[in-house]
């Protein structure tokens, strides 16, 4: 179905509740699409209070640019098939026949109009949008179309936001009467525009009263959005703190079980961005009828192109420095210029987008000023899921009991039988692949680009190190607390003091407690 069609049929449930016997009028159509800036607003406003259905119809057409004007006759033109916009009929289209012209202040006026007749739709949905739209919007001339509705209206919660909106239209009435019922009346929304809205008007306001009870409403409605940005806080820093848990895991693995400093581990990371990249763009190019599924496939290809990376770092390079940190330091940071370069050189040094699919789009909507991105959301479970993953195999599996035998003490595990150079191996590429999810993760949060991994490692060798060496359970405690230290202390001194103040905690803490937050235990703790 045309894209037209699909509006005329929203024209027609959204006007459902509205007298057809308020037609509209050539006057009215030619003041909407001829003249001066304001007086086509006045006219617009005037349109929208009578509220017809041939009013809306012919708003939407201006808005969808298909309004011409021929001589003094306004025509509304649908795939080269001209219509009168008062009857309905089809007329001829001239060929001298001229585009209506509109600026932004129309077309701002034309979309908050039609937001108003949205007050009439069937779906409760739409009329709470339209009810929000203008409350962000208030108009003095909308108040009759505002009563209308209200007196129509059933739902509760459409009802106290259509008040709330026909309150936010008379705070800028004449009458100090009506301001102060208006501030009163606004005392009891939770909605953030609102908070401008008064403060606008206490600026301006002269009346004792009226001012005084501005005054009372700010402070109540700052009071019912206090909790929502205290939620809004912690979520951000428990984002902050998933995503720094993810890319801490596999440096736990690496530097925490293994004991190497692998300064090329956010390069593996950006490996495993880039992997998502280009399983997308296989997919647009491909597959683009499933092109919502390419994560599930981008996200094992991520852990194995980092992992297989990884392991081949271990077998040509890493073991050959176990027990010289300097060397496995320097080695590691080379390495990881050399990843940058090479990516430079297959993929250019621009960013590269990697786009989120429809089902990790958009929020979830908790408290009017409290919206949880579900990019977000989704990324908080997966490091969950991946780290109950990594806990079970470390603790539960063959392999993870290999990994724990030979990190407490890798002589007796091979006299044990263990092939601890295989062993190593293979907890080095799950370290790495590990990275790899984390830069599956970061790509659906910001642009992959090669200066990815540097801005995060250093932050990851921190939550290791606060943690716990080799411990997962502190490193799950330091990421998170670390996450929503900083949050908090963002909204207090600003980012780059926060960031100050983390380093310095962390600091002293090391200082006072080397071991990190959970001590190691064993015969290797005693070393």
């Amino acid at each position: 179905m045309k894209r037209w069609m699909l509006k005329a049929a929203w024209v027609a449930s959204a006007l459902w509740g509205l007298s057809a016997a308020q037609a509209l009028t050539m006057d009215e159509a030619k003041g909407m699409a001829m003249g001066e800036s304001d007086a086509r607003v006045e006219a617009i406003s005037k349109a929208v209070a009578q509220g017809s259905e041939r009013t809306a119809a012919y708003l939407q057409a201006l808005a969808d640019d298909a309004v011409k004007m021929a001589g003094d006759r306004v025509i509304v033109v649908r795939d080269g098939q001209g219509q009168d916009p008062v009857t309905g009929q089809a007329v001829p289209v001239p060929s001298d026949a001229e585009d209506v012209m509109l600026n932004n202040r129309l077309r701002g006026e034309i979309d908050t109009a039609l937001a108003a007749l949205k007050l009439f739709s069937l779906d409760v949905k739409l009329r709470r949008q339209a009810a929000l739209s203008l409350l962000k919007e208030p108009d003095a001339s909308r108040q009759p179309l505002l009563d209308k509705a209200l007196a129509a209206e059933k739902d509760p919660t459409v009802q106290n936001l259509v008040r709330q909106a026909r309150a936010a239209a008379l705070l800028s009435s004449d009458a100090p009467q009506d301001r102060l019922l208006a501030a009163r009346e606004l005392a009891g929304s939770r909605q953030p525009e609102t908070l401008l809205l008064l403060n606008q008007q206490l600026a301006q306001e002269q009346d004792p009263a009226v001012k005084k009870q501005i005054q009372v409403s700010l402070v109540k409605v700052q009071d019912s959005l206090r909790w929502g940005e205290r939620l809004g806080t912690m979520f951000t820093g428990l984002s902050l703190g998933s995503i720094l848990l993810l890319v801490a895991l596999g440096l736990a693995i690496t530097y925490g079980l293994m004991g190497v400093i692998n300064m090329a581990h956010g390069e593996l990371m950006m490996i495993g961005a880039y992997a998502t990249y280009v399983v997308q763009v296989l997919f647009r190019e491909h597959l683009p009828g499933v092109f919502d599924a390419y994560l599930f496939v981008a996200m094992p290809v991520a852990f194995l192109t980092a992992a297989l990376v990884g392991a081949v770092m271990e077998r040509t390079v890493l073991q050959h420095l176990y027990g010289r940190p300097l060397e496995t330091l320097l080695a590691t940071w080379g390495i990881s210029l050399v990843l940058m370069q090479g990516v430079r050189s297959l993929f250019g040094a621009q960013n590269v987008g990697v786009e989120n699919p429809s089902w990790m789009s958009g929020s979830l909507q908790l408290l009017p000023n409290l919206q949880l991105p579900w990019n977000r959301v989704l990324i908080i479970m997966f490091a969950l899921a991946v780290l109950v993953g990594v806990a079970l195999l470390i603790g539960k599996t063959r392999l993870g009991l290999f990994v724990r035998g030979v990190t407490q003490n890798r002589p007796m595990a091979s006299c044990m039988g263990v092939n601890t150079a295989r062993i190593d191996t293979y907890a080095f590429a799950l370290g790495s692949g590990i990275a790899g999810l984390a830069g599956c993760a970061l790509s659906q949060v910001g642009n992959v680009g090669p200066d990815l991994g540097q801005s995060y490692i250093v932050d990851a060798f921190m939550v290791v190190v606060l943690g716990g060496v080799g411990q997962l359970a502190g490193t799950v405690y330091a990421a998170l607390g670390l996450g929503l230290v900083n949050k908090l202390l963002e909204g207090w001194t600003g980012a780059v003091l926060a960031k100050i103040a983390v380093l310095v905690f962390i600091i002293i803490f090391i200082q006072k407690r080397p071991q990190g937050i959970f001590a190691m235990k064993g015969r290797s703790a005693e070393a």
